[in-house]
């Protein structure tokens, strides 16, 4: 018996040693906007694959793009505009997959305020997120033929901090919401919806691909890291599909995950029950005519204060070889 035990033991060590290490940056804080890598990993999915992986929480200080840049991660979840704007500044970004196949992005308004639709955008001052997440923002603003230097007819920019406190003590009409975040809080600081005018940007026309998989182009060079990024994808969609499948179980996982305790259950199933609504219908590979919408809305604030690209991309700006390979298996 205890020559078996030893031997399971031995084989073990030597599986543990042939994994390969594979490091993710996230956008953000430990939540539920990420709970497919989480519970990939708590259910051994990614095990299952021969790989190791370590997750690393973003926040308000961390840009994944300058972390994957620094050599930091293997690969990030970022959003395409950001990742579109990085690679024409010259850092190759490439999409290998995209989990999220809807977009949570909204601007939530008081009614109080006079904004009923689009049109009362006029002459009223609008919270805004940067750091990559204003290039959707100035793409619509463009498209409705609204300047955003304050000037008369135009609208105002409030750089909004990644709270809903500019609402609430109205320092502006409007405010960028998540639907899995960000909307709720505003619900729970007693704000009831028949209160609120919220805008969609996928529904306004300006949709932008959210939170997809970006690598380095010279790495998809190497055969080995090609092989490595589709079992990781596919364990990372199998994550997906069951936190969808099992909402309650995947924010569990996601509140002991978060090492700061920062996060409460209740919150992230609320977030999670949201979440799985935008990563539904997608099986991780980018839709060309998401990519063609994204590229149009980021095209249409070229002459913006802060445009995201001035040009259609060039080059590899996604590929559909590791999910089609993901996807065969």
């Amino acid at each position: 018996m205890k020559k078996l035990l030893t031997g399971a033991f031995m084989a073990a060590m030597a599986t543990g040693a042939q994994a390969e290490d594979v490091t993710l940056q996230l956008k953000w804080v430990t939540q539920a906007q990420f709970a497919g890598y989480y519970v990939a990993q708590a259910k051994g999915f990614y095990e299952e694959e021969g790989l190791n992986v370590t997750i690393l929480p973003g926040g308000p200080d961390i840009a994944p793009e300058q972390v994957i840049a620094g050599g930091g991660a293997d690969v990030i979840v970022d959003w395409m505009p950001a990742a579109l704007a990085a690679r024409e500044r010259g850092l190759p970004l490439v999409n290998i997959a995209q989990p999220f196949k809807h977009g949570g992005l909204e601007l939530t308004c008081l009614k109080d305020s006079g904004v009923a639709s689009t049109a009362d955008f006029a002459d009223k001052t609008l919270g805004v997120w940067f750091y990559g997440n204003e290039y959707p923002f100035y793409g619509w603003m463009a498209k409705l033929g609204l300047a955003t230097d304050g000037s008369a007819g135009g609208v105002t920019v409030l750089k909004q901090a990644f709270n809903v406190d500019a609402l609430l003590q109205k320092q502006a009409a409007c405010i960028s919401v998540m639907t899995y975040n960000e909307y709720g809080q505003v619900i729970d600081a007693g704000i009831t919806p028949d209160q609120l005018v919220t805008f969609n940007y996928h529904e306004e026309g300006v949709g932008i691909m959210e939170d997809g998989l970006y690598v380095m182009e010279d790495k998809l060079a190497d055969a080995a890291f090609q092989e490595t990024m589709v079992k990781f994808v596919r364990a990372s969609m199998k994550g997906w599909k069951y936190a969808e499948a099992n909402t309650d179980e995947a924010a569990q996982i996601v509140v002991d995950a978060d090492e700061t305790g920062a996060q409460t259950l209740d919150h992230q199933k609320y977030m999670m029950s949201e979440v799985a609504k935008l990563t539904a219908g997608s099986n991780g590979a980018l839709d060309p005519a998401d990519y063609a919408e994204t590229v149009a809305t980021l095209l249409a604030a070229v002459s913006a204060e802060s445009p995201a690209i001035t040009k259609e991309p060039e080059g590899m700006a996604y590929t559909l070889d590791i999910t089609d390979k993901a996807l065969a298996q």
